[in-house]
C-alpha cells in the first residue's frame, strides 16, 4: 500500500485552507472551500482502493476474487452531489449579499460584525 493519495489528499486540503484563510473574496472563500471538499474525494477513493481489485457485482467472478468496497464508492459519490449543493447555496449567498450591501469583501461588510 502506498502513501501517494493521503499525501495528495493532504496537500489539497492544505492548499484549499491556505487559500480560505487568505480570501479577501467570498466567491474566492467559496472556491478555496470547493478545494478543501475535493480532497475528501481523493481520501474516499484511497481508502476504498485494492489492487487487482474486481467489480463485486460480477456474478462470474470466483469467490476467492479481491472486489473492491462499493460502499466508500457510494460515499464518495454522496461527497461529490453535496458538496456541489453546499457550493451552489454559498454562491446563492455571496450573490445576496453582492446584491443587498454591493461589496463581496468580508472587511467591508460592517452590518454583519457582532
Amino acid at each position: 500500500m502506498t502513501v501517494l493519495p493521503y499525501l495528495v489528499a493532504g496537500w489539497i486540503f492544505l492548499i484549499g485552507v491556505y487559500g480560505l484563510v487568505t480570501s479577501r473574496n467570498l466567491i474566492h472563500a467559496v472556491g478555496c472551500l470547493a478545494v478543501t471538499q475535493s480532497s475528501t474525494y481523493v481520501l474516499l477513493l484511497a481508502v476504498g482502493y485494492r489492487h487487482g481489485g474486481t467489480a463485486p457485482v460480477f456474478s462470474d467472478a470466483p469467490t476467492d476474487s479481491r472486489v473492491v468496497d462499493p460502499v466508500v464508492q457510494a460515499l464518495a459519490l454522496t461527497d461529490i452531489v453535496v458538496g456541489a449543493t453546499v457550493t451552489a447555496l454559498l454562491l446563492a449567498l455571496v450573490l445576496q449579499l453582492r446584491k443587498r450591501h454591493g461589496t463581496v469583501d468580508p472587511d467591508a461588510l460592517s452590518e454583519l460584525k457582532g
